[in-house]
């Protein structure tokens, strides 16, 4: 295996940073600057940074996960999903761990950028968004690498941990980069877009219940049950179209705006087939099936705003 991992370091890297999950990470950015866009306060080299910031962050947790999966034993020959870098052999501890410093490194430096270029001298704010960021980074690396305890991602605490960075502060804070202020009603779509992004770590989590629960992976899919994972994963997407909705009408947006809401068909569509299979190829479709729909609906979302 190393003389494998020794011929294709590139492709090893590039599997373990998982590019797929990446327009995941851009869509709560794409979001916050659609909400700032209909407030007239965009601003491309922000949205330009802020992209490549949340990228980073995502790439890191995905050497994170593919390292702290490997070395607590998570990830064993039974394991449903794409083949990990560091269980399968294509690279070392060692190596994992090296890459996720260099990652965390970039992404701490493309978040100053971002701030000084959203702030300027206003250090407050500057300070404010240092620990922000801080607790990104902690909250990337610690998912499944533990520091002096459990892992809080083997703990059942990850669906709150995808919904606040991916939903209420990615968001939020990037509208806030634009605007420097905040308002109630863009906290609706914000929501939304954190429980879409948590439905999204649902269908990984039900796909993998039974691996997960056999190597003491105890996320809240494991904790709840396969049944009632499923009765949560549709509880999750039926919130989020509930405060889309009342957001829409509330403001209102323009038509293209509504069209964020056609993402419910492919939506539940992968929710019933969750519902009725367990094979692991078709489970992983309905992941992605989930990921790009909300990765859509932030699209579709941001684009009406902006015409607003």
């Amino acid at each position: 295996m190393e003389q494998r991992a020794k011929r294709r370091p590139y492709q090893a890297w590039f599997l373990a940073a998982r590019p797929r999950t990446l327009p995941l990470a851009c869509a709560s950015i794409l979001l916050g600057s659609g909400l700032a866009a209909s407030a007239d306060a965009f601003d491309a080299g922000v949205l330009l940074l802020a992209l490549l910031t949340a990228i980073s962050l995502q790439v890191l947790s995905n050497l994170a996960n593919d390292y702290g999966d490997a070395v607590s034993g998570a990830d064993d020959q039974a394991r449903i999903g794409p083949v990990r870098a560091v269980s399968s052999g294509l690279l070392s501890p060692q190596a994992m761990r090296r890459g996720m410093i260099i990652t965390a490194t970039v992404a701490a430096l493309l978040g100053l950028s971002l701030l000084i270029t959203a702030f300027g001298n206003q250090w407050g704010h500057i300070v404010t968004f240092v620990l922000l960021g801080a607790a990104a980074l902690l909250a990337a690396v610690t998912y499944t690498v533990g520091l002096g305890g459990t892992p809080y991602g083997y703990r059942g605490l990850g669906d709150i941990s995808v919904f606040v960075f991916f939903g209420l502060l990615g968001v939020m804070g990037t509208y806030f980069l634009y605007t420097q202020q905040l308002s109630g009603l863009p906290f609706l779509p914000a929501a939304a877009c954190g429980l879409l992004a948590t439905a999204v770590l649902n269908v990984n989590n039900v796909r993998d219940i039974e691996s997960d629960a056999r190597n003491g992976k105890i996320t809240l899919a494991v904790r709840l049950g396969r049944a009632n994972a499923i009765n949560y994963h549709w509880a999750l997407l039926g919130l989020a179209l509930l405060l889309t909705l009342i957001y829409l009408v509330a403001l209102p947006v323009p038509l293209v705006g509504w069209s964020c809401l056609l993402v419910a068909k492919p939506l539940m569509d992968a929710a019933r087939t969750l519902n009725h299979s367990r094979d692991g190829e078709i489970l992983t479709c309905m992941l992605k099936k989930t990921a790009i729909s909300t990765l859509l609906y932030s699209v579709l979302l941001s684009i009406g705003l902006a015409l607003f």
